[in-house]
């Protein structure tokens, strides 16, 4: 097969790829499953104290390597701090309305999961319960899923040398099994988190604020950004009277945005947008090897021509330079005598042999023997 067809061929199939990929999204109104009953967190950032008894509670019943500061140093929250594969999550201190609000930041267990069809080695799965899991028993370390995420949550254990895993919230899955509450909802002090049913708490989110005007910004993050998430939050109101529209993340923004949230993500699910592009990596995986087969196989060849034209140049030369010899030795046979065309014979035979040796060797030192 020669390098065109070889190209052509696979360039046929990545258009074949990307048709089939394109299908597949526009063809799924969804690409993961929407579970009704599926549980989730209400955030509630006006209750929230930044006491840190979240994190110590994840650190705790996750069995993560403790931190530098103690969990009693408040002083952490002054940092905008991100979750990384050792602290799953992390309470943030924000500036609003010249008053101090605290955030919990974690992974929030989208409906449809950027990461989950970004990984191509489906590492990552949408639980009935609502949670987004991990399976690193296959993973590959290629850290999609961190690129994919907007939410920037899941960390990588750079720090593993032999069987590094990508980490993040668990939602405490094997808590939930077990009918107990998430780790870090149990040990809120303030009643800041509540746990249940995400269609119970969107309901509830709604009812506070209609309770409380003026307290909270009329938008319920996570109910539709990025196509909805198991985790949500309240904030607080920027103004006395907000008037923000319901399901507008454009018009309650600047508080949003106040306290770190992503208001731009539009409603719809970030797993239809990744999988588009993402689905097609199995098909480039699967000729990678091709490609690379194909490119060594030119260059060997190219190796090989390059090398018999060389040897080719190189015996023609040798041919020549045996001609020239034989016609001065027969000369000088002419001349001056048989002895003298021997020894003449071998002068230039040495001669040779010695400059073929310094041309092998430039450096002079020969081989080792």
């Amino acid at each position: 097969m020669n390098r065109r067809k070889f190209l052509t061929i696979l360039g046929s199939a990545g258009v074949v790829s990307a048709l089939g990929t394109a299908k597949v999204a526009k063809a799924a109104s969804h690409t993961f499953p929407y579970y009704e009953e599926s549980y989730g967190v209400l955030h509630d950032t006006t209750r929230c104290i930044g006491c840190r008894r979240c994190e110590a509670a994840c650190n705790k019943v996750n069995h993560l390597p403790r931190p530098a500061k103690p969990f009693t140093d408040l002083s952490v929250t002054e940092t905008r701090r991100r979750t990384t594969a050792y602290e799953w999550t992390v309470v943030n201190k924000y500036e609003m309305n010249g008053k101090p609000v605290f955030r919990k930041l974690q992974c929030f267990h989208c409906n449809d999961p950027a990461c989950a069809s970004a990984c191509f080695a489906k590492c990552f799965q949408k639980l009935p319960d609502g949670t987004v899991a991990y399976d690193g028993s296959q993973c590959v370390g290629c850290r999609y899923c961190m690129v994919a995420c907007p939410f920037y949550v899941p960390g990588f254990q750079y720090d593993e040398a032999f069987d590094p895993l990508v980490q993040k919230c668990t939602f405490c899955e094997p808590r939930l099994k077990e009918g107990k509450l998430p780790g870090c909802v149990e040990a809120c002090p303030v009643n800041a988190l509540t746990f249940g049913k995400r269609s119970d708490l969107i309901k509830a989110a709604r009812a506070r604020i209609a309770d409380n005007p003026g307290k909270y910004v009329n938008y319920v993050y996570g109910e539709w950004d990025a196509g909805g998430t198991a985790w949500m939050v309240l904030a607080p109101a920027a103004g006395t009277a907000e008037a923000v529209r319901p399901n507008n993340a454009a018009d309650a923004g600047p508080a949003l945005e106040q306290l770190g949230l992503n208001t731009h993500l539009g409603k719809q699910p970030m797993g239809e947008l990744t999988y588009g592009a993402l689905g097609a990596v199995p098909m480039i995986v699967a000729f990678w090897p091709v490609l690379f087969g194909g490119a060594y196989a030119i260059s060997k060849r190219r190796e090989a021509v390059h090398k018999a034209e060389q040897d080719k140049v190189v015996a023609q030369a040798k041919e020549d330079v045996t001609a020239a010899v034989d016609a001065a030795v027969r000369k000088i046979e002419e001349t001056q005598g048989p002895g003298a065309a021997e020894t003449a014979r071998r002068a230039m035979a040495e001669a040779l042999k010695a400059r073929e040796a310094r041309t092998a060797h430039p450096d002079g030192h020969g081989e080792d023997k």
